[in-house]
C-alpha cells in the first residue's frame, strides 16, 4: 500500500499524507461527495475530481499487482522464475513492461518457431544469433533430419531464422523502442472500403486521409474506427517501415559475416510477421483507450451540465408531446409534477381539429391554473409552438424543451410503475413537463447515455462509461441537495451512502409513517445504519423541518457547533439564521479545533447565510426565431438565437429550431484561439450565431460565433437581418363565434 501511496501522490501531484487519508476514507466505505465535502481537513481540501482520482488510479495498481501475482504464479510452476526475473517483475510499473517480461515464457499455440523447436533446431539458431564467423553451411548440414522433415540445408537454416525471429519479438528492450516509435511516427491510413463509393457518405472526409497517430483527436480516432467496423473504410496504423528496421539492426546486427546476413533476413521477418502486427494492435488497443478516456471525460462534462440546467420551479405545467398525425399528447401536472389529466390534440390536421385543439388548450390552462406550458422540441414541435403561441393564453409561459430520452423514460420499468394505466406517449408528455420543473429530478430516470449528450458513448468502453456517468449524476444530486419528503427513489439512490435498496426502503417508510420530520428519525429506516447516515444525511434536506438545520447542507455531526456559535451571540439558531448581521459577528478562528478546520467552518458559515442553497443558476425563458422551421429556410448570413446541446472537443452543437442542430466550430467561436470549447460556452447555455454553411444533403449546418465574420457572403449578409426570437404567433387561430361563446362560458365557470 505504501508503493501504491508513493506511485499515485507522484503520478497526480498530490502529497502523500492526502493520498493517504483518501484512501483510508475510501476503504472505510465514504462516497467521494461525502470526503471532498465534509472531510476538508482530512484530505487538505481535495476536490471531487481529485479523490475520484485517487480512486481510479488505487483500482488500476491493485489490478496491476493481480496481474503480476498470476504472471509470478505461473512462472513458479513452469519453474522458469529466477530471482532475477522476479526483481523485473516486481519493479515493472506498467501492464504493457510485466506482459513484455513475460512473453518469453508466457504458454503459447504452435508457432513456426515452436514447430522449428520440436525439429531440433534451436541450438541452430542461438548459433547463428551469436553471429561469430563459423561454417555456416557446415554448420547447418549437422542438423539435417528427414524423419523430423529437415530435408536439406535450406530447411535448417529456415528453422533457424523462425527461431531468431520469435527470440527477436519477444525482446523486451526491442519491443519498448518500437512501442515508442509507434507511437511517434505512427501514422493512420485511412481510405474508402471497395465497393461502398456511394453507401459511406457520412464518411466522406475519411475516403483518403492520413494523420500522425500523435495529432489525431479522439472523435477522429473513434469515427474511423466505427466506418471500418461498419465496412465503409479501410484503416491501418503504421510508422515508415525503413526507420524501424534500422532501430532493430542496431540492437541485433554487430557483425558483418554470414551469420549475420541470416540474423538479417530473420530481423526483417521478424518485423513484418511479428513485430509489426503486435505494435499496430496494441497501438490500436492505446489510441483507443486513450480516445475513450477524453470521450468520456467530454460526455460526462455535457452530462454535468445538463443535469445541472436551471429549473424552472414548482409550478402547474401543461406538457406537449408533439406530432402531426398522431396528435400532440397533453397532460397536466401539479406543481410537484403529479398528473392531473391527460389528453389528445390534433392542430394539424385541419382548421376544425386545430381549433377543436385550441378549446381544449384553453379549457385545460383555466381549469387547473397553468403558469407555462412545456412543448417537446422533436418531430412537430416548432408547428405546435406556434400553434401554442398564438393562442395567446395570458400569464402562461411557453418553452421547448429538450425531449432527448424522453421515449427511453416512457418505455421504462420507473415509468411503467410510476404510470401503470397510461401508455407511453401519455408518460413521455409528463417526463417533458417535469424537465422542465426540475431536469435534475427528471433525468436520473433516465439511463445518462440516452439524455442526448456526447458522442460516440456506444463506442467506448462501457464499464468506464458507466463509472463515469454514475460519479457524475452522484456528484449532481449531492451538490444540489435532495428533498427528502418529496424525492423519488431514483433521486434518492444517487444521494450518497444511500443505493437503490435503501433509496426504495426510505420511500416505503416514508408511506406508511408519513412526512420525515426530522433527519434524526431516518436512523429509523429498516438497514439504514449508522455509516449510511454519516454519509447521506448532509444531502438530504427537509422543508420546514423542526430542526432548522435539517433544511441546510450543515451535518449533523456539527449542529452541536453551530449551537455553540449561537449561544456565544446570545441567541437562537432560528435567529441566526436569519440575521446576517448577527453571522458576521462569528470569529471562525474561535472554533477551530483537531476535528474542525477553517474549511468546514467556511462552509458552515455560507450554509448559515443560504441554507440548502441551489448552485443551479436562475430559469431564463427563450425561444426561437419566428418562421425559421426547416433546415431549408436556412440562408447563409443569417443572425439566429439557439441554444447549445451538445459539446465536443472541435466544437458545439447548436439547436436553432430546425430539427437538426449546427456545429460552430472551435474555430468559429471567437476572435482568437480556443483550446476548449468549455471555456466559451456551456451545455444549455442561449448563444448567438451566424449561419456560415448549410449542406442539405448531408444535414450538416456550420454557424459561428465570432462577431466579426470573414468571407460569409458579405452582400447576403448585409442584406439579411437578425432574425429576432418568436415574440407574436407565427400564425394567429381563427376562432370562429360558436367557440368564442364556449371560451368566454368556460372562462366564466372558472371564476
Amino acid at each position: 500500500m505504501n508503493k501504491h501511496i508513493q506511485i499515485i501522490a507522484k503520478s497526480l501531484s498530490i502529497a502523500e499524507k492526502q493520498v493517504a487519508a483518501t484512501l483510508n476514507l475510501l476503504n472505510d466505505g465514504a462516497t467521494v461527495p461525502f470526503i471532498s465535502r465534509y472531510r476538508k481537513e482530512v484530505t487538505g481540501s481535495l476536490d471531487e475530481v481529485q479523490v475520484a482520482d485517487i480512486r481510479d488510479k488505487a483500482q488500476q495498481l491493485q489490478e496491476l499487482d493481480k496481474r503480476r501475482e498470476a504472471i509470478l504464479k505461473s512462472l513458479t510452476e513452469l519453474e522458469k522464475l529466477t530471482p532475477e526475473l522476479e526483481a523485473k517483475i516486481n519493479n515493472a510499473d506498467t501492464l504493457a513492461t510485466l506482459e513484455d517480461i513475460y512473453l518469453p515464457y508466457k504458454p503459447k499455440r504452435k508457432t513456426r518457431a515452436s514447430i522449428a523447436k520440436e525439429k531440433g533446431l534451436e541450438p541452430l539458431g542461438l548459433r547463428i544469433f551469436e553471429q561469430k564467423n563459423i561454417d555456416l553451411e557446415g554448420e547447418a548440414t549437422k542438423y539435417i533430419n528427414p524423419s523430423k522433415d529437415v530435408k536439406n540445408i535450406d530447411e535448417a537454416l529456415a528453422g533457424a531464422r523462425d527461431i531468431i525471429a520469435e527470440l527477436i519479438s519477444e525482446n523486451a528492450e526491442a519491443r519498448t523502442k518500437m512501442r515508442h516509435y509507434f507511437q511517434n511516427k505512427g501514422t493512420y491510413v485511412c481510405t474508402l472500403a471497395k465497393g461502398k463509393e456511394t453507401e459511406g457518405i457520412k464518411y466522406k472526409d475519411y475516403f483518403d486521409w492520413q494523420e500522425g497517430v500523435k495529432n489525431t483527436p479522439s472523435h477522429r480516432v473513434l469515427a474511423m474506427r466505427r466506418g471500418e467496423q461498419e465496412g465503409f473504410l479501410k484503416l491501418s496504423l503504421l510508422p515508415p517501415d525503413e526507420d524501424a528496421l534500422i532501430l532493430l539492426e542496431n540492437q541485433f546486427l554487430f557483425s558483418n559475416n554470414a551469420s549475420a546476413k541470416q540474423v538479417k533476413i530473420a530481423l526483417e521477418d521478424s518485423y513484418k510477421r511479428l513485430l509489426r502486427p503486435a505494435m499496430e494492435t496494441e497501438l490500436r488497443l492505446l489510441t483507443k483507450q486513450k480516445a475513450d478516456e477524453e470521450a468520456i471525460k467530454v460526455f460526462a462534462e455535457n452530462a454535468r451540465q445538463l443535469l445541472l440546467a436551471a429549473p424552472m420551479g414548482q409550478k402547474n405545467v401543461l406538457a406537449i408531446d408533439p406530432g402531426f398525425r398522431t396528435g400532440c399528447k397533453v397532460v397536466c401536472l401539479d406543481k410537484q409534477g403529479k398528473l392531473l389529466e391527460n389528453t389528445t390534440i390534433y392542430p394539424h390536421t385541419g382548421d376544425n381539429n386545430a381549433k377543436d385543439a385550441a378549446y381544449k388548450i384553453a379549457q385545460l390552462c383555466e381549469k387547473h391554473e397553468i403558469e407555462a406550458i412545456a412543448i417537446g422540441n422533436g418531430t412537430a414541435g416548432r408547428e405546435t409552438e406556434a400553434f401554442v403561441r398564438g393562442l395567446k393564453i395570458a400569464n402562461t409561459l411557453v418553452v421547448m424543451v429538450n425531449e432527448s430520452g424522453a421515449s427511453i423514460y416512457s418505455a421504462s420499468e420507473v415509468a411503467r410503475t410510476e404510470f401503470p394505466d397510461h401508455d407511453i406517449t401519455v408518460r413521455g408528455a409528463v417526463s417533458i413537463g417535469r424537465r422542465l420543473m426540475d431536469p435534475l429530478a427528471e433525468l436520473v430516470k433516465i439511463d445518462p447515455k440516452s439524455i442526448g449528450v456526447g458522442q460516440y458513448q456506444h463506442d467506448v468502453d462501457q464499464n468506464k462509461l458507466q463509472q463515469s456517468l454514475d460519479d457524475t449524476v452522484m456528484s449532481c444530486v449531492n451538490a444540489v441537495g435532495v428533498e427528502l419528503n418529496t424525492a423519488s427513489k431514483e433521486i434518492l439512490a444517487y444521494v450518497s451512502g444511500l443505493g437503490p435498496q435503501l433509496a426504495q426502503n426510505i420511500i416505503n417508510y416514508r408511506n406508511t409513517n408519513g412526512a420525515f420530520k426530522n433527519r434524526e428519525s431516518l436512523k429509523k429506516v429498516p438497514r439504514l445504519g449508522d455509516k449510511a447516515f454519516e454519509q447521506a444525511a448532509g444531502f438530504l434536506r427537509i422543508r420546514n423541518a423542526e430542526q432548522v438545520l435539517d433544511s441546510s447542507a450543515v451535518h449533523p455531526e456539527r449542529y452541536a457547533l453551530v449551537h455553540k456559535m449561537a449561544t456565544d451571540l446570545g441567541c437562537s439558531v432560528n435567529e441566526l439564521m436569519k440575521d446576517p448581521k448577527l453571522q458576521q459577528q462569528i470569529k471562525l478562528q474561535q472554533y477551530v479545533s483537531e476535528q474542525v478546520g477553517l474549511p468546514t467552518l467556511t462552509d458552515i458559515l455560507k450554509e448559515l447565510a443560504k441554507p440548502g442553497r441551489d448552485p443551479r443558476e436562475a430559469f431564463e425563458a427563450f425561444c426561437f426565431a419566428d418562421g425559421i422551421n426547416t433546415i431549408n429556410d436556412l440562408k447563409i448570413g443569417m443572425q439566429l438565437s439557439g441554444i447549445v446541446t451538445n459539446i465536443t472537443n472541435f466544437g458545439a452543437f447548436v439547436d436553432i429550431g430546425v430539427h437538426q442542430d449546427g456545429l460552430v466550430h472551435t474555430s468559429q467561436m471567437a476572435n482568437r484561439f480556443v483550446a476548449n470549447p468549455n471555456d466559451i460556452v456551456k451545455v444549455s447555455q442561449v448563444v448567438q450565431v451566424t449561419v456560415m454553411e448549410v449542406d442539405v444533403a448531408r444535414k450538416r449546418i456550420s454557424l459561428s460565433m465570432k462577431e466579426a465574420q470573414k468571407e460569409v457572403s458579405t452582400a447576403k449578409a448585409q442584406s439579411l437581418p437578425k432574425v429576432a426570437p418568436a415574440k407574436t404567433p407565427q400564425k394567429e387561430i381563427e376562432v370562429d363565434g360558436d367557440l368564442q361563446e364556449k371560451l368566454s362560458a368556460l372562462k366564466n365557470l372558472f371564476k
